[in-house]
Formats: C-alpha cells, structure tokens, sequence
C-alpha cells in the first residue's frame, strides 16, 4: 500500500478540530458565505452538532444548518477576500444544493490533500454554486480546508460545499479520479511498501 511521511502524526494533531469551535472560542466576528449567494457577517454564539447559533448585527440571532456554510473568514478580511473571489458561470447556472448525505458529496482524500500543502502547489477549488477560490491549502481538518489566497489571506472552505478541485494544468484532485489517478505515490512524502519493509 505504502504510507505518506507525516500524515498520520498530523491526523492525529489536527484531523478533528474544528473552525466552529475556535470561532464560538474566540468570539470574533466572521464572515460567512451561505448557500443563496447570502453574505452574513456574524459570530458564533453556539457550535450544536448540526446547526450553529449566529449573532448578527443586522439580523439578530439566526439557527443555520453547517451544511449551508460554503466558506468563512475573519470579518476584518472581507475587503481582501472578495475581490479575489471568481465565479464559474456553468457551475452557478446548475443551482446546485447542500448534499446532506455525506457519501454523496464530492470528496478529497487526505492522501491527495498533505502532499500539496508540501508541494505549495496552486489550486482553483469551486464550491457548489460556482464561486472559485485561487490559493494554496496551508491545512485540513475533517470538515474545512484551509486556502492561502493572494498576498496570505486565510480562508477557510467546508468541504461539504466542493464541487471540484484542481491545479493549473486541469490536474483533478477529486476522490473520484484520485483512487485511480493516485498521485500521492508520485510525491516526494511517499514511502513504498517495499523501502518500508
């Protein structure tokens, strides 16, 4: 089978964090990209294990499923993320909507994702209602991923709201095409079974 260097010791540090409880920690305000195109700028004043409770100044209090959550980002961030935000038309023209079922959504394998952190390797994800997000992936969790834009500035995409993944040359890093595809093994972390043995 063979082993990525590093991936298991940095599953075990942070594979089950999660960005709702360090934002329901911090108390700092977010913006939040909602499916409907919506753009709340809010804080987390409750992580439940489906919904979150929002604060917003403009619209009080607000119980949201986290499947309607595409992306998020510190509030004071919001004048260098959104000009950096593309759109791809066909995506968006489809009206796409939440995949409730986990085993229906459009996975990436941690496999895929720890060698191109290493690699800094620039990736174009679209989520489910088109919008493009330009950057590098600095790290992973079970549920978001988070991408260094231009000029460093973090975001963070849940990955329940992926539509694809892929590098500048079309390389897709979808599960779908990765379990054939494998180009993990390709990657300098990678150990075969043999030099394991």
């Amino acid at each position: 089978m063979g082993s990525l260097l590093g991936l298991q010791e940095y599953l075990d540090e942070s594979y089950n964090t999660s960005v709702f409880d360090q934002a329901f920690q911090s108390q700092e305000p977010l913006e939040f990209h909602l499916y409907n195109h919506r753009i709340i700028n809010a804080k987390v004043q409750e992580n439940l294990r489906y919904d979150l409770r929002l604060s917003a100044e403009e619209t009080g209090e607000e119980l949201l499923p986290k499947t309607d959550v595409k992306l998020l980002y510190p509030a004071d961030l919001s004048n260098s993320v959104r000009p950096l935000l593309k759109t791809d038309k066909k995506v968006r023209d489809l009206g796409l909507e939440p995949i409730i079922s986990p085993r229906m959504r459009h996975h990436i394998k941690n496999k895929s994702l720890f060698p191109l952190i290493k690699e800094r390797r620039v990736l174009f994800f679209t989520l489910m209602e088109g919008e493009i997000v330009k950057g590098l992936v600095t790290g992973f969790t079970r549920y978001d991923i988070t991408v260094s834009l231009k000029g460093g500035t973090p975001v963070c995409i849940l990955r329940h709201s992926i539509y694809d993944l892929r590098d500048k040359k079309g390389r897709c890093f979808l599960k779908s095409f990765q379990e054939t595809h494998r180009d993990w093994e390709k990657s300098d972390l990678f150990v075969s079974p043999t030099s394991e043995a």
